[in-house]
């Protein structure tokens, strides 16, 4: 059976721990994790552990013996060591690698690897970074991610300040809300059923935001973009990316066509909403958003600082539609829609000559 989560991370190691009496094992450090060990990983062998049955894994998983010799007694240093020694050392670990084996070793690091200041940021995106599956879009997953995102909401006893993940929903985030109140990142990619209540309670709950990803939320409306602005008064980033509406095919059979055809077509709502709410913003994302230039104006006249904007995709802007919006920005670095249209797309009859395109988008791909 396939793993159901990202890399193997599995959230029932919270849950259903293996529990040892009386110290930490061999046999149990042998299941630190699928790599070499990144708590004992550079230190000479004999100070980290004696016997034979234990050995820190190479990277396919292999491993020779250590070093020979009478075997100590099982009661072991590590079952010893406090639990800020412990905290302090787990620090040192990946996400990953605490939940796959550092908390099935003993209580004492369970305990540990349940410490709140261990839990300042729960980051699955490195997880999710290769190509994306169709898999993530069903409820089964969705409801395994907010298990796992409530889990840590709750042990992290309000230190959370970073959250980055997937295919949650408001289920979790309404809880993140409640128990996050310094929350300072909130990256929600992909999220379907993410929806105006939730980012409500954010707005007014974790006021201490400064980046927020909510690209490919499609159920996240311009009213809660106002909120934000207005009660985030340190969001300095702000992504809010859509998928490829003119050219779909890299999503299909993965993402739910019904998904793929409700891209919001409020471009300019929107616009105004940032532009009018969020005057800090220095970074924002709006990849393949239907705002106009009125939309863009918008943004730049409420937007005084801001220094970087991505309008990859965005087709109903003019090289001059940019030019004269954004001229008041003299540091403004401007990533602009030049990007290839599937000539099907259009009728050529709609603009009369192709020369146009050359005009609206820069480039010379569309000659003919």
């Amino acid at each position: 059976m396939s793993d159901p989560y990202p890399c193997g991370v599995r959230w029932n190691f919270f849950h259903s721990t293996r529990v040892v009496s009386g110290g930490c094992h061999g046999r149990d450090l042998k299941r630190l994790s699928t790599g070499r060990c990144p708590i004992t990983e550079g230190r000479p062998k004999r100070d980290h552990c004696q016997t034979n049955n234990c050995h820190p894994m190479d990277d396919q998983g292999g491993g020779g013996e250590i070093e020979s010799g009478p075997r100590p007694e099982l009661g072991s240093d590590w079952a010893d060591l406090t639990h800020g020694c412990l905290t302090n050392i787990l620090s040192r670990l990946t996400l990953e690698h605490r939940w796959r084996g550092a908390m099935l070793v003993c209580k004492s690091w369970l305990q540990a690897c349940k410490d709140p200041s261990l839990l300042s940021a729960f980051d699955l995106e490195p997880y999710f970074n290769s190509t994306d599956s169709a898999r993530w879009w069903t409820p089964e997953f969705e409801r395994k991610i907010d298990s796992m995102l409530q889990s840590v909401v709750v042990s992290s006893d309000g230190f959370l300040s970073e959250i980055r993940v997937r295919h949650c929903s408001d289920h979790s985030l309404l809880l993140a809300a409640e128990r996050c109140p310094n929350l300072e990142v909130l990256s929600i990619k992909s999220c379907p059923n993410i929806t105006d209540r939730s980012m409500a309670k954010i707005a007014f709950r974790c006021t201490k935001l400064r980046e927020l990803d909510i690209s490919y939320c499609y159920e996240i409306s311009h009213e809660s973009l106002v909120l934000i602005g207005r009660n985030c008064p340190n969001l300095k980033v702000l992504k809010r990316n859509f998928m490829n509406w003119l050219d779909p095919s890299q999503h299909v059979g993965v993402v739910p066509n019904d998904y793929l055809n409700a891209c919001p077509q409020d471009g300019d709502s929107e616009a105004a909403a940032i532009g009018e709410s969020m005057p800090c913003v220095e970074h924002l994302e709006i990849q393949f958003s239907k705002l106009s230039a009125r939309g863009l104006t918008s943004i730049c006249e409420g937007c005084p600082n801001l220094k970087y904007l991505d309008l990859s995709g965005c087709m109903n802007l003019t090289s001059r539609d940019i030019a004269n919006a954004s001229s008041g920005l003299k540091d403004l670095e401007i990533i602009k829609p030049n990007f290839y249209i599937p000539r099907s797309f259009f009728h050529a009859e709609r603009y009369g000559h192709w020369r146009l395109y050359d005009e609206r988008f820069q480039t010379d791909v569309f000659r003919i």
